[in-house]
């Protein structure tokens, strides 16, 4: 972007927490990578403790959905609190997501997410948890000002 000044929203520094993570440099993403303008993102960090008690770490610990564009997103596990953690970034805003977190390659809870939704076509469907009211998935209210 030669001879641009990078936008920012509502008197944001140009460098700091709010360009952190998005590499076209613009104030919480509200410039898609591909250039258009008005798209507005957020960042998301993802975390998963296992349940108390269980002693084995898993091998991988993921999520996928449509906040992933359906593509898995390792999680890395910290080995000083146990907790595995992702960050994803350019999550589109103002609508919900559905995802689930992959233990081993299973679907699991994910105490965090935002309540349970009916899963809805393949990727969704084939990832279902199975609750006593059917198959669930995971939701994200992606909310952004």
């Amino acid at each position: 972007m030669l001879g641009r000044k990078a936008s920012t929203k509502l008197g944001a520094p140009k460098h700091g927490p709010a360009n952190h993570g998005h590499p076209n440099g613009h104030a919480n993403g509200h410039q898609r990578p591909n250039g258009r303008d008005n798209q507005q993102t957020f960042s998301k960090v993802f975390r998963w403790l296992p349940p108390e008690g269980v002693k084995t770490q898993p091998g991988r610990v993921e999520i996928i959905g449509s906040c992933t564009h359906w593509q898995r997103v390792p999680l890395e596990r910290d080995t000083k609190v146990g907790a595995w953690h992702a960050t994803v970034h350019h999550i589109p805003g103002n609508r919900t997501h559905h995802y689930m977190l992959l233990v081993d390659g299973q679907p699991t809870f994910d105490h965090n997410c935002d309540g349970y939704a009916v899963p809805r076509g393949f990727e969704e469907e084939q990832y279902a948890l199975a609750t006593e009211r059917g198959p669930r998935v995971l939701m994200l209210f992606a909310q952004t000002k």
